[in-house]
């Protein structure tokens, strides 16, 4: 009996230990293959790191290669050090403009050619943004009515954007000359006003028809609409411009950028852009041309504060559209072409995008109104074609 019992204790002892030798041997494994499991996931993850660096290299040369490729089709690269010299320094009598990013000033290179000069502020990603946008778009652009880039440097923190010299400045500055201020003139007359407003049109109608996916200004104000000597007008500022949908009546969804008294209120409200969204800045510039008065003016009697509220109900009143007509304007021009350009305005601001014209719709209603005189037409592209928009 008690060999029977040694020998169970025996069989016993044995099969334990083979329990513990197999459960041994199975930790072991789930440890090496766990381990084996860490190794391969850190291999893939440094793995797809380094391809994803590469990539992000790639977008970077790809950038690199289209700024040298439009360095080929005519953009100049500056040094730092040219454009200082240029600026006498970045003077302070040579500030001609006030940017959201930066200041712009007068300029002249060594061969004698006048620019502007904008120099971007240290803005972070947003100016950072800008730089590009306008590099990439006007770059690429060409129309007689935007205002041409004429080069650029980007050197460590300086970043610098140069453009041809607009020899009367802004539309706003003449709209609103600033008392005692002797070098600009507020004597813009019916007919100037007239052919600012359709070669502002044709900028936008440029952008709009004629480049694919359109372009969105978003940013589209009488201080961006630039005159050249003979008050030729041309669109500047790119800044804030988007690429907008190429499905027809289609939007893009952004945040709400822009000036007070400028924006779509659907913009506004919703943050999606549209084409239209310019059509109704751009029926703002055209309130101010003719009242001359700024878009908000909260100093102004109650209910005038806001030119749109206030002139839009008497744009289609033809007792009352000239009685909100700029003074400056008295005697210069005829009731026919008053009620033809005041419906314009009314149908490009309309509260709602569906019932505003499209700008090619605004050039073909301007054109009649317009003495266009061959000897003082602006200057055109080389080669003045539909242009494949940069993609975003």
């Amino acid at each position: 009996m008690e060999a029977e019992n040694e020998d169970y204790k025996k069989e016993e002892h044995r099969v334990l230990t083979t329990i513990l030798v197999f459960a041994s041997v199975a930790i072991a494994s789930l440890f090496v293959t766990f381990s084996y499991y860490c190794y391969l996931r850190y291999k893939l993850s440094k793995r797809f790191n380094t391809h994803k660096k590469g990539i992000n290299n790639e977008e970077k040369t790809s950038k690199l290669v289209n700024i040298q490729v439009k360095t080929e089709k005519g953009l100049q690269i500056f040094t730092f050090k040219q454009l200082h010299s240029a600026t006498g320094g970045f003077a302070k009598s040579n500030v001609i403009g006030h940017g959201a990013f930066g200041l712009v000033y007068r300029g002249v290179l060594q061969n004698g050619k006048k620019i502007a000069v904008k120099l971007m502020d240290q803005a972070g990603k947003q100016g950072e943004d800008e730089f590009t946008a306008e590099v990439e778009l006007l770059g690429r652009l060409c129309s007689p009515y935007l205002l041409s880039l004429i080069g650029y440097s980007s050197e460590s923190n300086h970043k610098l954007l140069v453009y041809e010299f607009m020899a009367n400045g802004g539309l706003q500055e003449h709209l609103y000359p600033i008392s005692g201020n002797k070098t600009v003139s507020s004597d813009l007359n019916w007919e100037t006003r007239l052919r600012i407003a359709l070669e502002a049109a044709k900028g936008l109608e440029y952008l709009h028809e004629h480049i694919s996916p359109p372009i969105i200004h978003r940013d589209f104000k009488s201080s961006n609409i630039l005159l050249d000597k003979n008050f030729h007008a041309k669109v500047s500022d790119f800044g804030l411009a988007k690429l907008g949908s190429e499905k027809a009546g289609g939007h893009v969804s952004t945040r709400v950028l822009g000036t007070q008294g400028y924006v779509a209120p659907e913009y506004a409200l919703t943050g999606h852009l549209t084409t239209k969204s310019d059509v109704y800045s751009y029926g703002v510039v055209l309130l101010e041309l003719l009242t001359g008065r700024v878009p908000v003016d909260m100093k102004r009697p109650a209910g005038e504060g806001v030119l749109v509220s206030w002139a839009l109900p008497q744009l289609t009143d033809r007792d009352k559209v000239v009685e909100i007509m700029d003074p400056a304007l008295e005697g210069q021009y005829s009731m026919k072409e008053v009620i033809q350009v005041a419906a314009i305005a009314a149908m490009c601001v309309q509260p709602e995008a569906d019932y505003r014209p499209l700008m090619a719709d605004v050039v073909q209603s301007l054109v009649p109104l317009v003495k266009l005189h061959r000897s003082s037409k602006p200057g055109s592209c080389p080669s003045f074609q539909a242009t494949q928009s940069p993609k975003a």
